[in-house]
C-alpha cells in the first residue's frame, strides 16, 4: 500500500492545472509566452486571477496528498518519512507529468507546497528570500534558483530530519536542471526582467 500512496501522490502532482485552466478559457498556454504550464505563464496569458488559481493549485497538489497520507499512516512509526516521500513524489509529478509525456513545469510552487507541510517556518523564510531576490534583481528565475539552492540549508537549520534534508537537496538539483535555460540567459544578460524590458532579443522567461 505504501508504494501505491507514492504512485497516487505522483499522479496528483502530475495534474497540469495551468493547462486545464487555460483550456477552460479556450487557450493552450503551451502555445504562448514561455510555453510553460506554471503560474507565471498562465498569469501572462490569462491574467492575475487565473495565474493565482494556478499557483494555489500547484501548491495544493503537494499539500493534499501529504495530508491524506499522514491521516492514513497516523499510527505508523515511519509515517513522517512516507509523508515526505509522497510530497517529493508530487513535486516529481509536476516536473515530469505522465499526462504530458513527462514535459512539465519547473517545480517551484509544488516544492513550496511540500515545504509548507513539513516545515512551515522554513517555507516562509524561503518565500521571503524568493521575494527579496526577485525585488532586488528583477528576475523571477533568480529568486526561484536562489530559494531552491537554499532549501537544504534552511530546512537543516529549522530542525528538519535527515530524510527531509536529503529530499530537498534532490529537488534543488531537479529544479536547477529544469531552469538550465534560465541560468544560461542570466549569464548572457538575456533573461526577461520585470523591472525593465530587454535590450537584446530573447525568448520569454520560462518560470514556474
Amino acid at each position: 500500500m505504501l508504494y501505491l500512496l507514492l504512485l497516487l501522490s505522483y499522479l496528483c502532482g502530475a495534474i497540469p492545472f495551468g493547462l486545464l485552466f487555460g483550456r477552460m478559457k479556450g487557450v493552450d498556454v503551451r502555445q504562448g509566452g514561455s510555453g510553460n504550464i506554471g503560474a507565471t505563464n498562465v498569469n501572462r496569458q490569462l491574467g492575475k486571477t487565473m495565474g493565482l488559481l494556478t499557483l494555489l493549485a500547484d501548491v495544493g497538489k503537494a499539500v493534499l496528498p501529504m495530508f491524506i497520507v499522514a491521516a492514513i499512516l497516523a499510527d505508523k512509526p515511519t509515517a513522517s518519512d512516507w509523508v515526505t516521500l509522497c510530497g517529493a513524489a508530487a513535486v516529481f509529478g509536476h516536473l515530469f507529468p505522465v499526462y504530458l509525456k513527462f514535459r512539465g513545469g519547473k517545480g517551484v510552487a509544488t516544492a513550496f507546497g511540500m515545504l509548507l507541510y513539513i516545515k512551515l517556518p522554513a517555507a516562509l523564510i524561503l518565500a521571503l528570500l524568493f521575494i527579496g531576490v526577485v525585488y532586488l534583481s528583477g528576475y523571477v528565475s533568480a529568486g526561484s534558483l536562489t530559494a531552491a539552492a537554499m532549501m537544504p540549508v534552511v530546512l537543516s537549520l529549522a530542525g528538519a530530519d535527515r530524510l527531509q534534508v536529503m529530499v530537498s537537496f534532490g529537488l534543488f538539483l531537479l529544479i536547477w536542471i529544469k531552469h538550465r535555460q534560465n541560468v544560461i540567459r542570466l549569464f548572457k544578460g538575456e533573461e526577461k526582467s520585470w523591472k525593465k524590458p530587454l535590450t537584446t532579443t530573447s525568448t520569454e522567461e520560462r518560470q514556474e
